[in-house]
């Protein structure tokens, strides 16, 4: 009888406890496993960095090459690339750069290739002699391309069979630095330019002296990949074997297996595609569909022929999807998870109603950032959750930021202030010192945090960041430009910010369409383009000649009406708005509608304009629509 009032009251306690348990804490068994998982691997690296011995992500990839030789690794354009394959082109390759190349454990030598299986092959193959190596943007030209080679201390540069044309403007000054450039190209008939594949047939196979790949230390430099930064060219940041290996353990920690089959359309220059993306088939053992380029006619096709059960995004790309006519076998797939960054909130739900109950994993992260956050739940709208144990693990905060002075708001002491729950604020993420993410977030009563805006001189477009100072260095240039401002604008419909280039002409100086058309081209990457420019009247007499449609707003403030003109910057640099003015229609020139793909610009007639919007009108027309086509 005794025992079993006992029982009863047992059952009765987990009965409650359970309730509670759902009722106050409804995320607790998803968060905790989730954590488990975390610490689990946190564990292990470090075990690496006590024992001194550490497993990298190429360690990992010879481990797999001899447990599964005969397995799919890379799959690319209906080629299949077993990890055997792989590995004994990465030992030629390893041999050739050793003998040929010259080059020693330590040197930096930096990568100009588009994804296909070779850029996995070098990477690798550097990687077997010891090198760092750095990753080059292949839409980076000219100036751009040569400080970033510069900058990470390159000895040798390899390039794409495809992209030999892209480093034909540097190459004396390459050489006059004593880098050599190497391409992947038979017969280059360049003789500056030296062969790889000319040597590769004639090394052997055998690997390289496991010395030389060696590390002892988790903070060892492997890879530099660069980002745009906040001023000026790109930066290189420095992705040591710690930050490789956290990577790498992404798409387990989303519950990703051996068993998956992975699609990969994003570039492998970037940090998702290569340490996320390849680094974590690599730690499953995993296959994956590589693309050369994302093709939004092809996905769907290909998801199926393979059955591909993972793939990897960007939100760009899944508003492409969502855009395409629907069909009658849009549900039928083998896709059960997306894992990126970037998915709006009304593009994630039209995602699920036309594709089916795909489980979204939205991760948060910079290259150069030392936070991140992971979207375990696949709640909608959200790039994770926290709780106090996260906080533990990853110290961050959100201050309230004051938008008119472009600084975090200060209390009478000095010090940063914590918003409330809900409320949006900067990031800030805290390390030896705390760093400023120049992202605005927002955490709700839940711990669910959302993105809400990015800060400061730079704007996302076409899923890559740009620096606005570095395309008004460059439009700067252009002889009969006195002064320019680059700022993303917002486009309804679009992901990220468009940009926007507000110039003042030279006093004696027209504007000239194909010149800066020209020099857009030849020096700016394709995302970093301006898609709207705004020509403003030289100054004169000590003062600029006014050019605003209504008289309250300020010279160089936006005269739309449309969504993409609020907050813009002027030339100071401070956010400043006009008033609304709901009965006067946007400019025409400036309409927020989509630019691709290749659409024609309307442009109404220039007597029913305000003086403004003809003179813009006649300048522009022709250059307008050029830029739409890029």
């Amino acid at each position: 009888m005794l025992s079993f009032a006992w029982i009863s009251a047992l059952v009765v306690g987990m009965f409650s406890a359970h309730v509670l348990q759902t009722l106050f804490f409804p995320y607790f068994w998803k968060d905790f496993f989730f954590l488990l998982s975390l610490i689990r691997f946190g564990v292990k690296l470090e075990l690496f960095r006590l024992t001194s011995r550490v497993c990298t992500v190429l360690d990992r990839f010879i481990q797999q090459a001899h447990r599964i030789p005969d397995k799919p690794f890379i799959i690319y354009e209906g080629s299949v690339h077993t990890y055997k394959d792989i590995e004994e082109r990465c030992n030629r390759l390893a041999n050739v750069f050793l003998q040929k190349l010259k080059i020693t454990k330590g040197d930096c030598v930096a990568m100009l290739m588009n994804n296909e299986p070779d850029f996995v092959c070098v990477w690798f193959g550097l990687a077997k002699v010891g090198c760092p190596v750095a990753f080059l943007n292949t839409n980076i030209k000219s100036r751009s391309l040569l400080h970033c080679i510069n900058c990470c201390g390159a000895k040798a540069v390899i390039v794409g069979a495809d992209l030999v044309e892209c480093v034909h403007g540097i190459i004396s000054d390459l050489l006059e630095d004593n880098i050599q450039v190497w391409t992947m190209k038979s017969h280059c008939g360049d003789t500056s330019v030296e062969s790889v594949i000319d040597h590769i047939d004639a090394a052997t196979d055998k690997p390289v002296p496991a010395s030389l790949r060696a590390t002892t230390s988790l903070k060892s430099p492997t890879l530099y990949i660069f980002t745009s930064g906040t001023t000026g060219l790109p930066k290189a940041a420095v992705i040591t074997h710690l930050q490789s290996l956290k990577a790498a353990g992404g798409f387990w920690a989303f519950g990703v297996t051996e068993n998956d089959v992975i699609y990969i359309p994003l570039p492998l220059y970037h940090s998702a595609a290569s340490l996320l993306g390849i680094g974590g088939t690599i730690a499953l053992g995993a296959t994956c569909i590589l693309k050369k380029k994302f093709s939004v006619s092809q996905f769907w096709t290909d998801c199926r022929k393979y059955n591909a059960t993972v793939f990897q995004y960007i939100g760009e790309l899944c508003r492409y999807l969502c855009k395409q006519p629907k069909t009658e076998i849009d549900k039928v797939h083998s896709v059960r998870m997306g894992v990126g960054n970037g998915l709006r909130q009304d593009v994630w739900q039209e995602f699920h109603r036309r594709f089916g109950n795909i489980k979204m994993c939205e991760v948060y992260g910079s290259t150069e950032g030392n936070l991140c956050f992971m979207n375990y739940m696949g709640k909608i709208g959200t790039v994770g959750r926290s709780n106090f144990i996260y906080r533990l693990l990853l110290k961050y905060d959100l201050v309230k930021y004051d938008m008119m002075k472009d600084e975090p708001m200060k209390d009478q002491y000095g010090f940063c202030q914590r918003v409330k729950k809900g409320e949006t604020g900067l990031l800030l993420s805290k390390g030896d010192a705390y760093f400023n993410t120049g992202d605005l977030m927002a955490e709700d009563s839940d711990g669910f945090i959302s993105f809400k805006d990015r800060v400061g001189d730079t704007y996302r477009w076409k899923g890559e960041n740009v620096a606005t100072t570095e395309v008004a260095e460059s439009l700067g240039s252009v002889d009969f430009i006195q002064e320019v401002n680059v700022y993303g604008v917002e486009i309804p419909g679009h992901e990220g910010r468009a940009g926007m280039a507000a110039m003042i002409l030279k006093p004696g100086f027209m504007f000239d369409g194909n010149t800066l058309f020209k020099h857009v081209v030849m020096e700016l990457p394709t995302y970093a383009r301006p898609v709207f420019l705004r020509l403003q009247a030289p100054k004169a007499a000590g003062r600029a000649t006014s050019l605003p449609i209504h008289p309250a707003l300020p010279v160089g403030a936006s005269t739309c009406t449309c969504q993409a003109h609020k907050g813009i910057r002027t030339h100071k640099g401070t956010p400043q708005s006009g008033p609304a003015q709901p009965s006067r229609p946007s400019h025409p020139v400036c309409a927020a509608r989509s630019l691709s793909p290749a659409p024609q610009p309307v442009i109404p007639g220039r007597d029913s304009l305000p003086r403004p919007c003809r003179i813009l009108t006649v300048y522009l027309s022709p250059l307008l629509h050029q830029l739409c086509l890029l």
